[in-house]
């Protein structure tokens, strides 16, 4: 079969009335797959779904809406039709004969996965829900991984087996030891305490770089400054409600900041705020010399304007210290301007990156783009993705951790580094 057999260029755009009319789905219809007649009155398409007749592809923007849990109609188009090669070079990226899955469903705010490679399971966090959970590969079996996590939010792991988290309750970062101890990795710079960690990258060196954004000064993802920091100017936010006695909440001290944590254990600045502004996902190219941070939105407790939703890379010398910034991607896709979030490289050097586009229905999900920052490819899902990772045995699955639910596809490529 060629490639032009195999690609469907019908695929690569939508018609944005067609996009229009169906933003009207819930999420809650996207997701979970309401029973015909609900879906019917919530979208106003009754006299399609009387027909006993398929009205298209079932992607996440047709009518109905396409049911990717277990009990849904498989997946028999030769691609998954919410697979789509932007460019032609995507094709030998994706995977044909496989669809996308969504493992599991009932989560708050999914975010952080990370796969270990020894234990062979997927590790994400629930933000929410103060707990991690953690996916089997032999059988599927999902179970709370470790609660309380103190509102983790990022998870890695190092070159050696260990799990990182990214703490937004205790504003540190932690690394769980092989002997089932853990070690504070960081909680403050220059004497301050961090705001709220969110994602770190082990490099080879032996040293972790992580972001710090504001985002887990949120009742929702964490818990609030404390009464008259820049997150709770009025003090109207009580910090202490819900957690354990003896809890000190703490006033957001800090810039949004990226920082190196040195095998000696040194924090270090390494891209400040006015570089990238509430940054977010972080990686490095799989040859380490480049290091690519997203750039979100403004946080609770910012003074400036915030991130834009850019992605930014910098080269990295062999002293450690990025330079030569450049804005990688603006995330506008079709018009339409989405906000990224985790950040991986593939094995090649393509850049994937997750994608929140709100109520912009279709263009939520995983994106591709290649070293030089054009759009290779995408993968539509019903619900905004925060965070992604490469895993399975031969580290060619993607799974994305999106809102409330956990899904994966198959790749033709790799991650490359661990996950």
């Amino acid at each position: 079969m060629t490639r032009q057999e195999r690609s469907d260029p019908t695929q690569e755009r939508s018609d944005p009335k067609e996009q229009r009319r169906d933003s009207n789905v819930s999420r809650r219809t996207l997701v979970q797959g309401l029973a015909i007649g609900a879906a019917a009155t919530a979208t106003g398409i009754g006299s399609a779904l009387a027909q006993n007749a398929p009205v298209g592809p079932p992607t996440t923007i047709t009518s109905p809406p396409r049911d990717f849990s277990p009990r849904g109609a498989p997946t028999t188009y030769f691609w998954d039709p919410d697979v789509i090669a932007v460019d032609p070079s995507f094709n030998d990226l994706a995977q044909p004969n496989t669809s996308i899955k969504r493992l599991y469903t009932g989560l708050g705010w999914a975010e952080g996965p990370a796969w270990s490679s020894q234990g062979r399971y997927l590790l994400w966090s629930d933000i929410p829900n103060n707990r991690q959970m953690r996916w089997l590969e032999d059988d599927g079996h999902v179970s709370v991984f470790r609660m309380p996590s103190n509102y983790s939010n990022g998870n890695s792991f190092d070159f050696q087996g260990r799990q990182l988290s990214c703490e937004h309750l205790t504003r540190r970062v932690v690394r769980y030891e092989n002997d089932g101890t853990a070690t504070v990795l960081a909680d403050s710079y220059d004497g301050k305490k961090l705001n709220s960690p969110n994602d770190i990258a082990a490099h080879p060196d032996g040293s972790y770089w992580f972001t710090d954004p504001p985002y887990g000064g949120q009742l929702y993802e964490g818990e609030p400054d404390a009464a008259g920091g820049p997150g709770n100017p009025s003090g109207k936010l009580n910090p202490r409600i819900g957690q354990p006695p003896g809890f000190v909440p703490f006033k957001r001290e800090l810039p949004t900041n990226c920082y190196r944590v040195d095998p000696s254990g040194r924090v270090d600045l390494v891209v400040s705020e006015d570089q990238v502004p509430d940054p977010n996902g972080i990686c490095f190219s799989p040859d380490y010399k480049k290091l690519y941070v997203v750039s979100t939105g403004k946080g609770p407790g910012d003074t400036g304007a915030g991130g834009k939703s850019d992605v930014f890379v910098f080269d990295v010398g062999a002293d450690n210290k990025p330079s030569n910034p450049k804005r990688f991607s603006d995330f506008m896709i079709d018009g339409v301007k989405c906000g990224p979030d985790g950040i991986r490289c593939d094995v090649n050097g393509n850049v994937w990156c997750s994608s929140n586009a709100g109520r912009a229905v279709g263009y939520s999900g995983a994106t591709c783009w290649s070293p030089e920052g054009k759009l290779l490819g995408r993968i539509r899902l019903p619900e905004v993705c925060g965070n992604i990772t490469f895993g399975g045995p031969k580290r060619n699955r993607l799974f994305m951790a999106a809102s409330q639910s956990l899904y994966t596809v198959y790749l033709a490529t790799q991650g490359a580094g661990p996950a």
